[in-house]
């Protein structure tokens, strides 16, 4: 099962990913994503935020949803950061070498606090 929500706050979009990401999840997920996109669009701080704590699957399916919502971003000006400390979410980011492409972060508050990488 997944839940995904999202809320524009004052310094970013922040996206809440509960569950299972997978193949028969991961509609869900996007239509978030482009909402919340969307949404960073005409919000000042330009970044959207996806917690990632409490997601209990990650699959291939889910990496290149976030991977998608990542590129969007950068072509809109808009930056995309992960929340993410648990191994089901990390571990496949780690194995495709996308923790070079993604910001992650421990904690959703470090990644409001951070400034932007230029």
């Amino acid at each position: 099962m997944l839940a995904v929500e999202h809320e524009a706050h004052e310094d970013a979009v922040v996206v809440r990913i509960k569950g299972d990401v997978d193949s028969s999840t991961v509609d869900e997920l996007t239509a978030q994503l482009t909402s919340a996109l969307e949404l960073a669009a005409t919000h000042p701080a330009r970044l959207v935020v996806l917690d990632l704590q409490a997601v209990d699957f990650f699959g291939s399916a889910a990496l290149n949803a976030v991977l998608d919502c990542h590129e969007a971003g950068q072509a809109a000006g808009t930056a995309v950061r992960l929340v993410a400390a648990n191994d089901h979410v990390l571990r496949p980011i780690q194995v495709t070498e996308l923790d070079r492409v993604f910001d992650i972060y421990p904690t959703l508050p470090q990644a409001l606090q951070r400034e932007r990488r230029q």
